[in-house]
């Protein structure tokens, strides 16, 4: 496509991800701030800060940005075991209030919206009791976080037998979650990440199509799953194109003509599709993200 890929979408990436190392306050700080400095991103997507100063520093900087900022709950709901579809009504407690505690966060952060995951699928015996107690816990959270606000919820739907192996799991169930919880929460949305799709053996056309309706964010990234014995297997994100891997520029491009086809990315709408790309052991994270800007451009000329 001729014109700017920046007139149809507001480009984002994963800040947590691209930099795994950002767990301590001055890699928090300075890897959110080298982000934020580089005019090609609008938008920026953080998990929990290490300690509250950190959390009042980076307020500061994202505020004075202008760039949209997301809250990730994922790594707040695996880093603690956390299952908001766990068949025990305790564990489903202390994981909503996981979720309600980042929701404090992604206030106090200017988030615009929080991202959530479900836990592990049960099985089939189990599985409809399952997705019900996980809409029950989903229309608490935004109950929660109506009441503090206009942030919105999204669910992230991962794969469902190859790595995570998480209830939501297929498109299709993901849409019938979001129609339940939609009767309490009308802004409640879905996230597609194309490195989910392979492995759900989804097409971009399949899985957008279905959720059109409820997308309301997008992600870019890849996976392995042709070699059950490299490092990089599975849900890992690794660089586009990596040896083995299922996304190159043809295959994002794929991903773009059906962003484009179910009219979630329009010209000056200013929708965001984010990067979220892991580097390798040995991989530079600066490397990495140009890279992907390469992929994205390359990949853009193709649509």
């Amino acid at each position: 496509m001729r014109q700017s890929l920046h007139d149809f979408m507001r480009v984002g990436i994963v800040q947590f991800m691209v930099f795994p190392q950002s767990k301590s306050s001055e890699h928090y700080v300075r890897t959110i701030s080298t982000i934020i400095e580089d005019e090609f991103f609008d938008a920026i997507e953080i998990t929990s800060a290490p300690d509250p100063e950190t959390a009042d520093q980076v307020k500061q900087l994202l505020q004075s940005s202008g760039v949209t900022v997301g809250f990730s709950a994922h790594p707040v709901l695996l880093g603690n075991q956390g299952n908001l579809n766990a068949m025990q009504d305790e564990e489903r407690k202390r994981s909503i209030e996981l979720v309600k505690g980042a929701i404090d966060q992604a206030y106090h952060l200017g988030a615009a919206n929080l991202a959530l995951m479900s836990g592990k699928d049960p099985g089939p015996a189990c599985r409809e009791r399952s997705v019900g107690y996980f809409i029950e816990s989903i229309q608490d959270i935004c109950n929660y976080a109506r009441s503090k606000g206009d942030l919105e919820i999204l669910l992230e739907p991962f794969d469902h037998q190859t790595d995570f192996r998480c209830l939501i799991g297929p498109s299709e169930l993901a849409v019938e979650v979001a129609q339940e919880v939609r009767k309490v929460d009308p802004t409640f949305g879905l996230m597609v990440d194309l490195s989910h799709l392979p492995m759900l053996g989804e097409s971009p056309s399949e899985a957008l199509t279905a959720t059109r309706d409820y997308l309301k964010h997008a992600h870019m990234g890849n996976c392995l799953i042709r070699n059950s014995n490299d490092p990089l297997y599975g849900d890992k994100h690794p660089r586009f194109g990596y040896p083995d891997s299922e996304i190159g520029i043809s295959e994002l491009a794929e991903y773009l003509r059906a962003l484009l086809d179910i009219g979630y990315l329009q010209e000056g709408r200013n929708r965001t599709l984010s990067f979220e790309i892991k580097p390798a052991p040995g991989e530079s994270s600066e490397v990495l993200i140009a890279q992907a800007k390469r992929t994205l451009r390359a990949a853009w000329q193709q649509v």
